[in-house]
């Protein structure tokens, strides 16, 4: 009897029922740790994303399932299992939370910030093509090309409207290459820019008053939804948190969006998106297909916001900074913080950061417009 018990408790350790794939994705979960822990690459991102990764490739545990049978009571669902079937509405509250966080008065004070937001969306629609290239369906191509837009949530609510099946990846990706922001940005910023650009002071930008920042939301949330109605949960959500903060009215809503809600709801998606990269279903062709597509969305949204940013430089004469067009994705306000340390690198007097929070903006209602569109083409909404 004492063998037998001993049999079925050995037999029930996780450690002989590890399989190669989740062995490396233990691994990856490990490294993501690190860089986020010890190197400080967003670690309010990674270290829930690494974590979920974590929990969900020890075997045995039964955290999570992507697909649980039907019928299942919730009672018998892993917790990850629970936060994952969450998914449909943790990027709008995710979006409540940003927009109650964000000042709209640099974008405000300079619209022409909307163009350098617009600029690197290219990264979408290259990722797009490329995609389909590589043998996807517009729907999955799609879906690929908003990581372009290094908007985790956005990519989140897309992919899963437009294809699931590739959600586990697409989401990981996004995530992932988010929290890698100043790694990944600051060298094409200085291939694509002079010394002499990179110097270059702005002038300050006005003072926006607060009559302007109320009617803003209001009047976005009208226009976009009328041209593009699937826009609503996103933008909507968006406007409304930003609302909350400056209509002086909502203070206790405001403070609850941008920080008890969004960091639960933060924690939530990342162990979910964490969880979704088990090593069986996570390490294919197709995914190691999505993260190279990934980077190079990533990477030519970045090179689109700076070239632009380098044509209005010349056409003001000068008084444009070009590294301010990097920030056009809209990973807020990490893109924002690179383009101010970039600049501050090559000259310590030079302070680009709310210059650069305008383009950073307008990327966030950049890559949620850019999704709509995707959905109004291709049958997600």
């Amino acid at each position: 009897m004492i063998l037998d018990t001993l049999t079925r408790f050995t037999e029930d350790m996780g450690i002989f029922s590890l399989d190669y794939k989740s062995a490396i994705m233990i691994g990856v979960s490990l490294l993501f740790l690190f860089l986020a822990i010890r190197k400080g690459f967003e670690p309010l991102l990674l270290v829930p994303i690494a974590f979920g990764m974590l929990l969900s490739n020890l075997p045995l545990t039964g955290i999570f399932e992507a697909h649980p049978e039907p019928g299942t009571e919730l009672a018998d669902m892993g917790l990850l299992t629970i936060f994952y079937l969450l998914k449909p509405i943790l990027p709008s509250l995710i979006f409540l939370g940003v927009g109650a966080m964000t000042d709209f008065g640099p974008l405000i004070a300079n619209p022409k910030s909307l163009i350098l937001g617009a600029a690197a969306q290219f990264g979408i629609f290259f990722a797009f093509f490329a995609a389909i290239a590589l043998g996807f369906d517009a729907q999955g191509a799609a879906s690929i090309g908003i990581i372009g837009g290094a908007d985790g949530p956005t990519a989140i609510y897309t992919c899963q409207k437009l294809a699931p099946q590739l959600l586990g990846a697409v989401a990981v990706a996004a995530y992932s290459y988010m929290a890698l922001v100043p790694v990944i940005q600051p060298p094409i910023m200085k291939l694509l820019t002079t010394k002499k650009e990179r110097v270059i002071k702005m002038e300050q930008l006005r003072v926006v008053s607060q009559r302007e920042k109320i009617l803003f939301p209001i009047a976005v949330t009208i226009i976009v939804v009328l041209l593009l109605p699937a826009a609503a949960p996103l933008i909507g959500l968006l406007m409304l948190g930003n609302l909350f903060k400056e209509c002086g009215r909502t203070a206790r809503l405001s403070d609850a969006s941008a920080n008890a809600m969004n960091n639960i709801v933060v924690i939530m998606l990342g162990l979910a998106v964490g969880a979704s990269a088990q090593g069986p279903t996570f390490l294919v062709m197709d995914t190691i297909k999505i993260v190279i597509l990934g980077v190079l969305a990533f990477a030519f949204g970045t090179a689109g916001g700076v070239v632009i940013a380098k044509l209005m430089n010349a056409l003001t004469g000068g008084k444009l900074n070009p590294l301010i067009g990097s920030a056009g994705v809209s990973a807020v306000p990490m893109a924002a913080r690179v383009s101010q340390n970039v600049g501050k690198e090559y000259n310590r007097t030079n302070f680009l950061l709310m210059h650069a929070m305008g383009p950073n903006v307008a990327g966030v209602i950049g890559s949620a417009v850019a999704a709509s569109v995707m959905l109004s083409m291709f049958g997600g909404y």
